[in-house]
């Protein structure tokens, strides 16, 4: 069996997961063991130096059968990370929150973003795609003070959220609303956006935020590409009279990167 092939029956092995573990999700945190140990192995994976190797093989093909493979993992994995956070959360709740290494990878590549995506205590900062552990307005606004807003469209995962926040974040500026863009009233007064990389229409939302948005404003949009297309909605190009790239920032050992727009 050549690499390719195992390589191929893989990433449908981990469809399969997926798809099941999807179906799984009941409210409580009695699947949960069983997400973390599947979404640990497929960071993995994404991950490993040798598979990007036999993706650089793959990138070759162009057949229906082998995009719509990709687009479907794309999708069901990213909403397994959504159920994951739900479980996160839920544990912290319970009271039995532990860190995998999936959460591990996540934060070291905030940490990283950070690092180049200075934010002041006088910042307003939005978050599109806040999910049920809000991870990054915690860190925002626990290192900064400054004031954070995350959207989400899952109610449930808005609910988790603000639980989260209620216990590790008491007395930071954070709130989370399930809101469009164009009626959020901080939208005119954010100084930095960041967009999750499971996010799937995050570049159609950067085109509409052109209009709604400062001078000045970040855009912060964390995507992957190749191998790591598996697992987040990849880069794409922008209207160049609207967006100029800054920055890319590319973190080979992370889940995902990040590219820094500002207006044109």
């Amino acid at each position: 069996m050549t690499a390719i092939k195992t390589f191929q029956d893989d990433l449908k092995a981990f469809l399969e997961k997926f798809t099941a573990s999807a179906e799984k999700f009941d409210g409580t945190i009695r699947h949960c063991s069983e997400l973390e140990q599947l979404i640990n192995e497929y960071t993995s994976f994404i991950t490993s130096k040798h598979k990007k190797k036999i993706w650089k093989q793959l990138e070759l093909q162009t057949s229906s059968e082998w995009r719509q493979l990709a687009a479907d993992l794309r999708r069901e994995s990213a909403q397994c990370v959504a159920m994951m956070e739900k479980y996160r959360a839920l544990k912290l709740l319970y009271g039995k929150e532990e860190l995998t290494d999936y959460f591990q990878n996540i934060e070291s590549c905030i940490e990283r973003e950070f690092q180049r995506f200075p934010i002041t205590s006088d910042a307003k900062v939005l978050l599109v795609g806040s999910g049920a552990f809000p991870m990054t307005p915690l860190l925002i606004a626990r290192r900064t003070m400054a004031e954070v807003v995350g959207i989400d469209i899952d109610d449930e995962a808005i609910q988790l959220g603000r639980n989260v926040i209620e216990k590790l974040g008491n007395g930071l500026h954070i709130r989370l609303v399930n809101q469009s863009l164009e009626k959020l009233p901080f939208i005119k007064h954010a100084t930095h956006v960041i967009f999750s990389s499971t996010v799937e229409a995050k570049y159609d939302m950067l085109h509409q935020l052109h209009a709604l948005t400062k001078t000045n404003v970040v855009v912060a949009v964390r995507y992957g590409d190749q191998l790591k297309s598996l697992f987040n909605y990849p880069m794409r190009e922008v209207d160049a009279q609207k967006w100029k790239l800054a920055e890319k920032i590319v973190q080979p050992n992370h889940i995902f990167d990040i590219a820094l727009y500002k207006k044109a």
